[in-house]
């Protein structure tokens, strides 16, 4: 039996809204609520980067200092305390967050000061021009973007992408100007994790490996001894990156991928030191990462806004793997069940961004579940996948990942050449291989990439059948189910007890409405509206 064109776009259209529907009610409810994390970047748009003189991320040392558990502090927010103590002190952002972390500064004992109304006045102007400078900062990087495109010519989509594997920032400009040369388009770099994530999997039992400097023990100028993905790495592999672009004569994208908890500073790292794209995806947070749902909303949405204000590009995943129902039950799901739900779960990441005011144009949704490649029938049902996020999702663009070895890794490159003519121009490919040579990867990505514009010229319209058109139908119907349940049930029933939590989602505790409704911080943010894609 033949799934029709026709028939798909129905089915499509009614996942939408109710996506769309659920988003912007969960945004809603995000933009009235803090988070330790959402503090954390605040600090960072105030200027706060890099250690403290022990070595310990200092925007986290502070908000961790400043809040202490008290949720009431969290509620009232950093921004104002912080500002007072600036005024009181007319010390730089950057030499007072030091003086916090150190114990010579006590922020809730300066935002005692706000009590008076001409403090508080004045700490809310301090605010809004720390914030305008960042605001500022943002600008000039779009033009800046907007100028060496014209400058050095935007290479033609779909784009190829590299990942770094070098976690020195010393060695990762290298590895960085490498790639750019080989022919890569957009190099991605993870970002460290964070500190609330290691405590709190510690706490769990968890254990997480953070970045150790391959060079500790040798004379190193410590500014040069730093992760890549730091926004210290980030500046220098942006100069690096920019370089390369001038040599090859088109621009070479910086993506970042940070890890759970690490959306909100990520966000605005990504604004000030012009990465153009960056990995988000709130399902895999709750799902894989075991995040509370509420926690992970609100740092979502807070980052998507800072986003949208800074014209950032992001990348969704294709959704994660969620199981915990099968597992409860005892039974086995299928695969177009698994395929379905995370379908469902990766069209509410979308729709969640765009409620966050990210245009759809900036929002690239992969097309394919890395896992499902290497299930039985993986190519057919691939192909489903892909028809599917074009009905649903085709004003965004589509990204193709490549998976590991053991998920079906060693056909990818073919499969890539028979399910690209069902995108648009505006793809990404992303390679993960770690070959020497890196050319050899981008080469054979751009040899796919052109079987598949050679086929889609040559036949213009194709309709599935048989397995793929069962796997549609089937995905569709599981999508729908599991849109439906979250707005009625909440995320209880899909996550279980299988993420990393175990007992309870992290960060629950960390996340809580707003002591004030009307936010500084979020009203500029808010901006002009200006959204921007890349």
């Amino acid at each position: 039996m033949t799934l029709t064109p026709r028939g798909l776009e129905r089915e499509a259209a009614a996942l939408r809204d109710l996506a769309d529907n659920l988003g912007r009610s969960w945004a809603a409810v995000a933009e009235t609520r803090t988070t330790i994390g959402r503090e954390r970047g605040v600090l960072r748009l105030f200027g706060v980067d890099g250690l403290d003189r022990d070595g310990r991320p200092l925007a986290a040392e502070v908000a961790d200092r400043f809040v202490l558990d008290d949720s009431d502090r969290l509620a009232a927010g950093i921004a104002l305390p912080f500002a007072v103590a600036l005024l009181e002190y007319d010390i730089t952002p950057q030499r007072l967050a030091l003086d916090v972390a150190s114990g010579a500064v006590d922020l809730r004992l300066e935002s005692e000061l706000l009590a008076r109304p001409e403090r508080r006045s004045a700490a809310a102007a301090e605010v809004k021009r720390l914030i305008g400078l960042a605001l500022d900062r943002f600008d000039a990087n779009r033009v800046a973007r907007s100028e060496l495109l014209e400058l050095f010519d935007d290479p033609p989509r779909p784009w190829v992408g590299g990942s770094l594997v070098e976690p020195a920032v010393l060695e990762g400009a290298v590895e960085a100007r490498t790639l750019a040369m080989a022919g890569t388009d957009v190099v991605r770099v993870e970002v460290p994790v964070g500190r609330e994530l290691v405590r709190r999997l510690g706490e769990r039992g968890v254990e997480v490996s953070t970045w150790r400097s391959p060079r500790r023990a040798k004379a190193v100028d410590p500014a040069d001894d730093a992760p890549s993905g730091s926004q210290r790495g980030l500046a220098v592999l942006r100069q690096v990156l920019d370089g390369a672009a001038a040599a090859r004569h088109g621009y070479v994208r910086l993506m970042t991928a940070p890890p759970v908890l690490g959306g909100p500073e990520a966000a605005v790292v990504a604004a000030l030191e012009r990465v153009d794209l960056v990995e988000v995806d709130l399902a895999a947070e709750v799902v894989s990462g075991g995040v509370d749902p509420a926690r992970a909303i609100a740092d979502h949405d807070w980052s998507c806004r800072v986003h949208r204000r800074a014209g950032t590009s992001i990348l969704l995943g294709a959704g994660p793997l969620a199981v915990a129902p099968e597992l409860a039950a005892g039974v086995n799901s299928d695969v177009a069940t698994r395929a379905g739900r995370a379908l469902g779960l990766q069209l509410l990441g979308a729709a969640c961004a765009r409620a966050a005011g990210v245009p759809a144009g900036a929002i690239i949704v992969g097309g394919v579940p890395t896992w499902l490649i290497g299930e039985p029938d993986g190519p057919a049902r691939a192909v489903a996948e892909v028809a599917l996020r074009r009905a649903i999702l085709g004003d965004h663009p589509l990204a193709l990942v490549e998976p590991q070895p053991a998920e079906g890794g060693s056909q990818w490159l073919y499969l890539v050449a028979a399910i690209l003519p069902s995108a648009p121009a505006g793809a990404l490919i992303v390679r993960r291989t770690r070959a020497r040579d890196r050319r050899i990867a981008s080469v054979e990505a751009r040899a796919a990439a052109a079987v598949a514009a050679g086929v889609a010229s040559s036949l213009p319209s194709r309709s599935m059948s048989g397995v793929a058109a069962d796997h549609a139908r089937g995905a569709a119907r599981t999508a729908r189910e599991t849109l439906e349940r979250l707005a009625v049930d909440g995320w209880d029933w899909l996550v279980g007890d299988t993420g990393p939590s175990g007992r309870g989602g992290i960060g629950g505790d960390a996340v809580i409405a707003r002591a004030s409704r009307r936010d500084v911080v979020d009203d500029l943010l808010g901006g002009s509206g200006r959204g921007g894609t890349l």
